[in-house]
Parts: C-alpha cells; sequence; structure tokens
C-alpha cells in the first residue's frame, strides 16, 4: 500500500502562525522530516508515534542534500505510511517545495500541500512595516537573496527599482552588501528607509533600520545575525508609528512550560497572548493504575454509595478516574457523595463530567486541602483519596487528626518523567537561551531536572506555582519567583511582573 506526502508550511516562528490546517496534518503523521528553522514550539507537536527526520537546513549548512531529502520523502511513503515534510515558511515561497514535489509525481505518490504563512509578509507586520500602502507603493516584490555557490546574481536590479515598489529579500544576509550595491548602482535613492528584521516572530526579533546607503554598515555594527529578511522601500519608515510586538508586556521573552502534554495548551495560551514565546516542554506525564483490582472495587464501592467524601488532588485525577467509572456506571449513584478538590484547575476538570465540588480549600495546596477539609468531616465517615502513586503525605496526615475518620488513599495513576526528542533542553539552558521556566507543580521541577541532568541550575529563574514547588527548584539552586495564588492566572502575573522587576535592574 502506497503512503502519502504532506508538503506543510510551519510559518515564520511563532506557534500561534502555524494554520489548523498543518496542525490536523501533523497530528497525524507517521514520519516528520523537519527543517532547523520550524519554530520549537511547532516542533513539540509532533506526535510522540512519529518518526523524525532531521533534514537541517540552515545558511550554508545542509544536513541532509536536497536530492537525500527527496529521496527519503519518496522512500517512506512507498513504505506506506504518512509522511509530513514540515518545512519553515511557506514550501511554495523560496522552499523549494516544488523540487520535493517532482520525484513524488514522477513516481505517482499522492502529495498535498499545506501552505504556510511566509516570513516574507508575517516578520515585516510583526515589525509594524506593511509591506503594502498606498500612499508608498502599489506593489511588493519578493527576491531570493540566495545564489548558488560560484555562481553570479541573477538579478535585475534596474527593474527592481523601475517598480519602485517594497521589496522584500529572503536568504539574503551574507549577500547583503551586494544587494544593496545592486540596488544603489541602478539608481535606487540612497536615503530610501530600508531595515534587516531578524529572528522575527520570536523572542529574539530585531529591528534595525537605516537608510540603504548605511543599511551595511549599521548591520555591521550591531552584527546581524541569521535568520533574517531584509526590506527596502519607503514602508520601512511606518515602522516607528507602527510597531506593537515589543508593546507587549512579554515581547523579547521565551520560556518553558513544563506541564504534562494534555494540560499544557491553556497556560501556554494565556503567555502567548501577553507577548512570550513559549516552548512547551512537558517534563512528566500520567500513566492510568485503572486496570488493577484495588481500583475496579473501588469504583463498585463508589457506586454503592460506600464512601461519604471523594478527594481529587489534580485534573489528571479527576480526568482518569471518571473516564473509568462512567463507562460502567451512572453519575446519578454519588448523590449522597461529596467532592472535595484541591483547586480550580481540578474544579474546572470535574465540571466536564457534570459535577460540582463541595469543598475548595482557600489555598491550593496537599496541606491546607488536608486542614480545611477535616473541619468538615465527622468521625466514622469514610474518604477515598483518588490521586497519584506516592501524593504528597501532608493530606493524609492532616485527616488522620479526625479521629475515626476512615480514609482509602488509592494510587489511580502515576507520574513518570519524560524528554523532549527534538529540543536539546540542557544546551538551550546552559547557553542561557531561556528567561524563565513555569512549574506547576514539584513533580515538574523533578521531571525537568531528570530530564536535563546535572547541570548548573543557579542562572534558571524559575517560575513556581506554590511554595512546594519553589522548595523543591531551591534544591537544585534555581533562582525562585512564586505566584501570590495557587492558579494560572496569578502564576502569569508573576511571570509579568518579574520580567518587568528584571528589565528595571
Amino acid at each position: 500500500m502506497t503512503g502519502k506526502v504532506w508538503l506543510v508550511g510551519a510559518g515564520p516562528g511563532d506557534a500561534g502562525l502555524f494554520t489548523l490546517r498543518g496542525k490536523e496534518v501533523l497530528e497525524s503523521a507517521d514520519v516528520v522530516v523537519y527543517d532547523a528553522l520550524v519554530g520549537k514550539s511547532i516542533l513539540n507537536m509532533i506526535p510522540e508515534r512519529a518518526e523524525l527526520i532531521f533534514a537541517g537546513k540552515r545558511s550554508g549548512n545542509h544536513f541532509l542534500k536536497q536530492e537525500e531529502t527527496n529521496r527519503v520523502l519518496l522512500e517512506e511513503a512507498r513504505k506506506g505510511k504518512n509522511v509530513v515534510r514540515l518545512k519553515g515558511g511557506d514550501p511554495f515561497v523560496f522552499g523549494r517545495g516544488g523540487e520535493e514535489l517532482e520525484l513524488l509525481a514522477e513516481y505517482e505518490i499522492p502529495f498535498e500541500v499545506v501552505p504556510g504563512v511566509t516570513s516574507a509578509f508575517a516578520v515585516p507586520a510583526y515589525n509594524g512595516i506593511p509591506v503594502t500602502h498606498r500612499d508608498f507603493c502599489s506593489g511588493v516584490h519578493i527576491i531570493t537573496g540566495h545564489r548558488r555557490r560560484d555562481h553570479s546574481y541573477d538579478i535585475d536590479f534596474d527593474a527592481l527599482v523601475r517598480t519602485r515598489g517594497t521589496l522584500i529579500f529572503l536568504m539574503g544576509i551574507a549577500a547583503l552588501p551586494d544587494i544593496c550595491a545592486g540596488l544603489l548602482h541602478a539608481g535606487m535613492d540612497p536615503q530610501t528607509p530600508s531595515a534587516v528584521l531578524e529572528k522575527g516572530t520570536t523572542a529574539d526579533q530585531r529591528r534595525i533600520s537605516a537608510p540603504l546607503a548605511n543599511l551595511v554598515k549599521e548591520c555591521k555594527a550591531q552584527a546581524v545575525e541569521t535568520p533574517a529578511i531584509i526590506v527596502v522601500g519607503d514602508v520601512c519608515a511606518l515602522s516607528e508609528k507602527f510597531f506593537w510586538y515589543e508593546k507587549k508586556p512579554l515581547a523579547g521573552v521565551r520560556l518553558i512550560v513544563t506541564r504534562p502534554k494534555e494540560s499544557v495548551s491553556r497556560l501556554s495560551g494565556m503567555l502567548r497572548q501577553k507577548g512570550a514565546e513559549v516552548w512547551e516542554l512537558p517534563s512528566i506525564a500520567t500513566e492510568p493504575l485503572t486496570n488493577t483490582t484495588a481500583f475496579q472495587k473501588c469504583l463498585l464501592e463508589v457506586a454503592g454509595g460506600s464512601y461519604d467524601w471523594m478527594v481529587f488532588t489534580s485534573p489528571a485525577g479527576v480526568r482518569i478516574f471518571f473516564d473509568a467509572f462512567l463507562e460502567k456506571q451512572d453519575a446519578r449513584t454519588l448523590y449522597r457523595t461529596r467532592i472535595a478538590v484541591i483547586g480550580r484547575g481540578t474544579r474546572n476538570e470535574l465540571g466536564r463530567y457534570g459535577l460540582h465540588a463541595d469543598f475548595v480549600p482557600s489555598y491550593y495546596d496537599g496541606e491546607t486541602l488536608g486542614k480545611e477539609l477535616a473541619g468538615h468531616c465527622k468521625p466514622g465517615e469514610r474518604v477515598l483519596i483518588s490521586r497519584a502513586k506516592n501524593g504528597n503525605p501532608a493530606l493524609t496526615v492532616e485527616l488522620n487528626k479526625v479521629d475515626g475518620l476512615k480514609i482509602k488513599d488509592l494510587p489511580i495513576y502515576e507520574t513518570v518523567y519524560v524528554k523532549s526528542r527534538v529540543i536539546d533542553e540542557r544546551a538551550a539552558i546552559e547557553k542561557h537561551l531561556i528567561d524563565f521556566a513555569v512549574f506547576t507543580s514539584a513533580s515538574t521541577v523533578k521531571g525537568f531536572v531528570n530530564s536535563v541532568g546535572d547541570i548548573d541550575y543557579s542562572g534558571l529563574k524559575a517560575i513556581c506555582i506554590g511554595n512546594q514547588t519553589a522548595e523543591e527548584a531551591r534544591k537544585h539552586n534555581m533562582k525562585t519567583y512564586v505566584a501570590e495564588k495557587a492558579t494560572l492566572e496569578a502564576l502569569v502575573d508573576c511571570v509579568e511582573k518579574t520580567a518587568a522587576e528584571l528589565r528595571l535592574t
């Protein structure tokens, strides 16, 4: 059986610019062949089951030659696999997408193209540069600044100057002196506004603006790095009026979110809304323990009304318990059972099953939950705690202070450590690429350290949801900042406040 190839554009870097269709296709992939310029947050969307093949392709450095990449796509598809060729930007805008389809067409391999947001338009937009404006120009032209080795430029600079439109050069930083000289020699006004836009739509975004005649000198002085694009035209002058990305409170901040994969999206979305570049690097995952005799017996006991209280300490616990319970039992059997949860997130997860939490502590941690719930329990009542294996003992210590209270502490899942397959977290920390690591539990800290290994964490700033999480981070010499409340909203506020304070010092 022949497989199929999807040529997918990943956009310029910001995960929010990855298309819905691209994400849908990526989730069904058996094999992903990806480039170096694909955003880290997008790489983390690749399903665990998919085989990864790195095709490289950065300026002057190709891990796989183009012909080898073409052959890989063909061979994997002929094995009957769903193959996603994941490329930065748009695959048909100087992405050599057409070349990659030629071999597939020759061998009659089915394929589809999923366009991506091209950096030619997105990066100027993130820098406040509209590539067209009726008061300045009537057209825009995209030109490759890359030339084949030992070949001269095949660019008609005279024709480009005559268009009087916005000129956008992709992959042209190495050739910047030649491009500027070519335009000037063709008669372009030396004072024409121009800009080099470095690492657009990421936390490292930077704009170097100068008149065309001074652009090379200015870029050399500021040590411009790739990837970057060159924009030449009067619209560049609008950037000082229209820039907006830098105004976001977390613009320029890159951080790691370590929540489990199934729980990470809301927190990441809140941080991205404020301008942060978020790398979703779950450090823990949950593995259900629902096939045990003890768990199956407990389901029957709950349905029979054997417990006065059910206690949940995480959204994962709620999800795992009720997914199993509702397969065989009716939620109406719970009418006599009261439910306590550790915090807002767990309460919200409970609501997804049409259930209401009868008790939520004033502070969202195990010790407070135990202390305050103890005041609502009576001697002789039965309490079921459904949570992770090796859960925080503070909860049961406090509940055991109630004379005659019968407690069943049932492990329904265990926490396992996970590691990213596509991002070298250790290198990112050692190279100081990460501004903050955001931790929502002590377990996420442990999982993160387990993934990264034994390094110096003293330069890493840890944003922690509570004191127990911060205590774990301090064990590894991380600089800790604690949210005022154990909520995602307070956690995001802590990131924003800390970022602002550090920029002032």
